[in-house]
This record gives C-alpha cells, structure tokens and sequence, in this order.
C-alpha cells in the first residue's frame, strides 16, 4: 500500500468540498488562500503532491517541460481518486459536491482525474492547464463543468495545449468556461475573479438553514 497523501482539510458550511491541487514546489498549504477566496463557506482538501523533482513536490513525474511519464501519470491519478474516496468516508463530506481547482502541475492531475475517473469531480477549476494525455476512450462528463483559466503569454504551457484540453472537454459533454489572462503562467486578480464568480453560480449550495 501507498502512502497516504499528506494534507490538510478545513471543514465548511455550505456542502461544497474545493480539492485543492497545487503547483510544482507547492505544498497542503499553497492554496488555502485562494480556496477560501473562491468560496468562504466551502470544505477545503488539500493534500500534497507525493512525487519529488529536484526537492519540489509534484503530483506526478514528467520527462521534460511539457513531457509527462504517462504510466506515472495514469497510477498516481489512480493513487489521487482513491485518497478522496478515503477522505469523503473519514470527514463525512459530500462526493457529488466536490470541485478541484488546481494550479498548473495540480489543473493537469485535475484533469486527469476528469478524464480517467468521470463522476468523481463535479466540477473544475483549471489554473493554466493543458492536456495531459489523448483519451483512449471518450469519457461522458454531461453534467460537469469546469472553468479554465490559459496567459496569452505563458511560456511554460506549449501553445495551443490548454485549448486542445477544452475541446477534448468539451467533446466528452462537459459545460466548459474559458478565461484568457493577459500574463503569463502567474496567477492574476482576473483570474480568482472570474473563477470565483463561475463558482458561484454553478450547483449552488442547498439552503442549510432549512428555511
């Protein structure tokens, strides 16, 4: 058996679980802020990246920029949907209300998961994202939507990748929302608000007041 992930989980209030997928060299910690940001009221789960390159934490082993081990890629998507299905049964959170949102090296696991586990997520964030992998089958993802974020002027993700992800997306059923930020790969204010407004206005969360 595989290590456990290490993470972090916040409890919320209003039935929506964020999974939180971080960048390389992030941590559990990395993007609690911006999950807060996103929904205030939401669960927050945020493991870290169990693959190291040069020290930093990844969630899975590339050959080269922009290069993906593709096995490693398939056992640790795998090794990712189980540790929250464990989660879900150990904090009692709702599996139809969870959303990842990632940030590069994290969007791509994200979609990975989309890809190869359809129905786990109900929803996505995808902060500079690009496919990472052809599908040998299509998967059915009506009913999932997902909000991606590209930098007209990002230099890390080849050109095109994060539009060829939308399409595969979006050819499987998927509802998808794309935002051009007029950086780079860094994040910018246009991109949290957005995402934050998309957040709020897909599978709202249910009147927890009763009233």
């Amino acid at each position: 058996m595989t290590p456990e992930f290490v993470h972090r989980y916040v409890p919320g209030s209003n039935g929506r679980t964020l999974l939180l997928l971080h960048g390389t060299g992030g941590d559990e910690n990395d993007l609690l802020g911006l999950g807060r940001e996103l929904d205030p009221e939401a669960a927050l789960l945020s493991p870290r990246g169990k693959v190291l390159e040069n020290g930093m934490p990844r969630f899975f082993r590339r050959l080269a920029e922009g290069v993906f081990d593709l096995e490693d890629l398939r056992m640790r998507t795998g090794e990712l949907a189980q540790f929250l299905d464990r989660a879900a049964e150990q904090y009692g959170f709702d599996q139809r209300r969870v959303v990842a949102a990632g940030y590069s090296n994290g969007a791509n696991i994200a979609a990975s998961l989309l890809l190869r586990h359809p129905g786990l997520l109900s929803g996505a964030i995808l902060y500079r994202p690009m496919l990472p992998f052809e599908p040998e089958t299509q998967p059915d993802l009506h009913d999932v939507r997902v909000w991606m974020g590209a930098g007209r002027a990002d230099r890390v993700i080849p050109a095109g990748s994060a539009q060829k992800l939308q399409s595969v997306l979006v050819a499987a059923g998927a509802e998808v929302t794309f935002y051009w930020h007029p950086g780079g790969h860094e994040l910018g204010q246009g991109d949290l608000t957005n995402a934050r407004v998309w957040l709020g206005a897909i599978n709202p969360p249910p009147d927890v007041s009763g009233s």
